[in-house]
């Protein structure tokens, strides 16, 4: 008899969270610290979303997100999950560039990166320091035609050696590219140059270890392998249109509202349906864009194997001549992101070595391939991401114990993101997401939209925005007039 994942919950909730991302995750421990019923659906057999981990044989650990996020993070996670989880991120120092532009080393934070600037570029301290202070000062409310190009140009003409330092860790954090708005760009880099770029010291299944935790002590219903087939809504007289429930594993659990992590054309188009949305608004969402996916090749280092810290934390290398949204994502790939786990980085009994490299990737490229031109297309990224790795560790060939790759197909399976989209949809995106309450009461959306909103700070920020406003107002309706 197969297990019924749904054996013990309730018929009803005040609210159910569908996915369990950070966003996901962050708004269910909220409401449930708030005191609400919350019931906290995943359709994959693990918590995280893309915040995720695997195992393989000989001891290996695998993180799936690079590892890398704003000091903010800290903050973030002592206010709204714990002291606990909060004092085990640590700072990166060690971010390293090559490309045949420069060779450099850098802390990645503000004081770094003008001097950097001004000593190694040439670039006048007053417009170093002008730009950062543009960049700070940008906000969801400022003008979004100019785009991060243009942004560039005004301070930094003529300059694609300095774009590519200051766009190129960008790019890899959220998916931003020089075509989108500049504010995508200015909001994101200046909250990694307040203090640097940090870490979870201990992986990710240790930190989502901790949130299940947290989650459970707060009441939260939690259950996997439940995919949500249908989000329910009711029309009322008095109420309008409105979130009644959700339809899981063929059964109907009814609640007061439902915060979707989900992709956002998954939530609306598929689990609500256009059929109950206005003409306007589904024409909207239709016309929001995805953003682009990954690849990324998972190596681990064999037993006893060393990789030496000099090698970095972070390792941004390329060998194209010039930096180029489209050579980003080109099949042909030039620029592979390195991400290197120490023992330090991973404390566990067996201490071991891995290095995760992060392309960014088109979902065209690898989705309609053969079978067998898709295995010997991930053959060959495995095979030349080690060959481009050997140029600065010599050897590590013989030193690697397994590798394997992971294609925008496999986040696709894994997550259920529409090709397999990594950072959510594009700018228009945000809009939507946030417009959604006011089509169907009761209805939120928290997964990974805009850019602004990707990423590990921004998703667990966008859960803590949703979830407040998801608290308010089913206070505000069980609170006699």
């Amino acid at each position: 008899m197969a297990k019924d994942f749904l054996k013990g919950a309730a018929d009803e909730y005040d609210v159910v969270v569908i996915g369990s991302g950070l966003a996901g995750m962050t708004s269910a421990n909220i409401l449930g610290r708030a005191g609400h019923r919350v019931l906290l659906l995943e359709q994959h057999y693990k918590l995280g979303g893309l915040a995720t981990w695997f195992l393989r044989p000989g001891g290996h650990t695998f993180d799936v997100s690079l590892h890398g996020f704003p000091h903010g993070m800290i903050k973030s996670c002592r206010r709204y999950w714990s002291r606990d989880i909060a004092d085990r991120i640590v700072q990166l120092k060690n971010i390293r560039f090559d490309n045949p532009q420069f060779s450099l080393t850098t802390t990645f934070n503000r004081e770094d990166f003008t001097k950097l600037l001004t000593t190694k570029f040439g670039i006048e301290y007053g417009t170093v320091n002008e730009f950062f202070d543009t960049a700070r000062g940008m906000n969801f409310y400022d003008d979004q035609a100019t785009t991060t190009r243009q942004l560039f140009d005004r301070f930094f003409p003529g300059r694609d050696d300095v774009v590519r330092l200051l766009m190129e860790p960008i790019t890899y954090a959220n998916g931003s590219t020089l075509e989108d708005p500049a504010i995508t760009y200015g909001i994101v880099f200046s909250n990694f140059m307040s203090k640097g770029v940090f870490i979870y010291e201990g992986g990710t299944d240790d930190l989502v270890a901790r949130m299940k935790k947290e989650l459970e002590s707060n009441g939260v219903d939690i259950r996997i392998n439940c995919p949500v087939e249908e989000i329910e809504v009711a029309d009322s007289p008095i109420q309008g249109t409105r979130v009644s429930g959700v339809k899981v594993r063929g059964r109907s659990i009814k609640c007061r509202a439902v915060v979707s992590n989900a992709n956002l054309r998954t939530t609306v188009l598929k689990m609500l349906g256009p059929e109950k949305l206005d003409k306007k608004f589904v024409e909207e969402t239709e016309a929001v864009r995805l953003n682009n996916s990954s690849t990324q090749v998972y190596m681990a280092l064999k037993p006893g194997e060393e990789i030496d810290e000099s090698s970095g934390d972070l390792f941004f290398t390329s060998t194209a001549k010039e930096f180029r949204t489209d050579l980003l994502l080109s099949r042909d790939i030039t620029s592979r992101t390195f991400s290197f786990y120490y023992p330090r980085t991973r404390p566990h009994k067996k201490e071991r070595y891995a290095i995760v490299s992060s392309t960014n990737a088109n979902w065209s490229d690898w989705a309609n391939l053969s079978e067998e031109e898709y295995e010997a297309s991930k053959a060959d990224l495995v095979e030349t991401t080690i060959d481009a790795l050997e140029k600065y560790i010599p050897g590590v060939r013989n030193k690697i114990d397994r590798a394997e790759a992971a294609t925008p197909k496999t986040f696709h399976h894994y997550t259920q993101h529409e090709m397999g989209a990594s950072f959510g949809t594009k700018f228009e995106g945000l809009g939507v997401s946030r417009a959604l309450p006011q089509q169907i009461k009761g209805m939120y959306h928290a997964g990974s939209v805009g850019i602004i909103m990707s990423g590990w700070l921004g998703a667990i920020n966008y859960g803590v925005i949703v979830s407040n406003e998801v608290d308010q107002n089913l206070v505000a309706e069980s609170t006699p007039v």
